[in-house]
């Protein structure tokens, strides 16, 4: 199946979910097989998750429009995601935020990080930096929105403290081989489980230095 005809399907499939708009729309523009290997292209626009080497894989669609939902994601907003991997995340996420938004990703592993800044070159407002995300990006912070792309026993109050005020943080949280989807909001110096969606496995989070 042509990857034209594949991606088509796969936008009327979450249009069927009941995916807003600017979710289809970010889905449309970006080019999901510039980030997957090769040998995966013809499967790029399947709705399943798919290797890209290094022991990471590039997530299911429905699973990143259900972050990107939970996420809320608004014009011009600056955005962390930890565990950026290929860089589709973010790509989908600068066409949601738009390019007032800032976007910045940490991925632990060197490859995929130098891999996804060059696929990323012509997105300006996206920045990848190469480095454990087990305390966030303090440098950059504070965030309107963190999103956290791999499974977490605990999610480090480290990278909690990076939310703005009323800020809100996605991420897989459980064990090994079952997370629950935790949408969490920071209202003041409280952080509030808003809610929890049960049945996702995500890769684990790669703790480093």
């Amino acid at each position: 199946m042509s990857n034209f005809k594949g991606k088509l399907q796969l936008l009327e499939h979450l249009k069927s979910l009941g995916f807003s708009q600017k979710i289809l729309n970010a889905f449309s523009s970006v080019q999901r097989e510039y980030f997957v290997p090769a040998e995966s292209e013809r499967q790029a626009y399947d709705d399943t998750a798919l290797p890209i080497g290094l022991g990471q894989t590039i997530s299911q669609p429905y699973t990143i429009a259900i972050m990107l939902s939970e996420l809320d994601l608004k014009s011009g907003q600056k955005i962390l995601e930890i565990g950026s991997g290929s860089g589709y995340v973010l790509a989908l996420i600068s066409q949601i935020v738009g390019k007032r938004g800032k976007i910045f990703g940490v991925e632990i592993i060197k490859k995929l990080a130098d891999k996804s800044r060059k696929i990323l070159k012509d997105y300006p407002n996206v920045q990848v930096f190469n480095k454990s995300g087990s305390k966030g990006l303090p440098e950059k912070a504070q965030f309107d929105r963190i999103l956290i792309s791999a499974a977490c026993r605990e999610i480090p109050d480290e990278i909690l403290n990076q939310l703005k005020n009323n800020g809100i943080l996605v991420a897989p949280h459980g064990s090994r081989f079952e997370q629950n989807l935790v949408v969490i909001q920071r209202q003041n110096n409280e952080f509030i489980t808003k809610s929890k969606i049960p049945g996702f496995v995500f890769v684990p989070f790669v703790e480093g230095d």
